[in-house]
């Protein structure tokens, strides 16, 4: 029993380290740098390809999303035919 406590007390003194184990490079200069330039680009496009994929597929779905919307509106505004 107390060899069990003690293991659970190592693994949790584990677990709950503050070493990283990885050292990550802080590049908010950069990003800074990236979306301040005036280069004539939305701050929402200025993150490159991968922005503009997302950006373009949003604006695909709302529109489809809204032209969906309408014709079920219009669908629903006809009288239905007497069988």
């Amino acid at each position: 029993m107390w060899r069990n406590v003690l293991a659970l007390h190592q693994v949790s003194q584990r677990a709950i380290s503050t070493a990283s184990r990885r050292q990550f490079a802080n590049r908010v200069s950069e990003n800074q740098k990236l979306f301040q330039e005036d280069n004539g680009l939305p701050v929402h496009l200025k993150g490159g390809a991968k922005d503009s994929l997302l950006y373009r597929a949003t604006a695909g779905l709302t529109m489809f999303g809204t032209m969906y919307a309408l014709y079920y509106l219009l669908v629903s505004s006809m009288p239905k035919k007497p069988n």
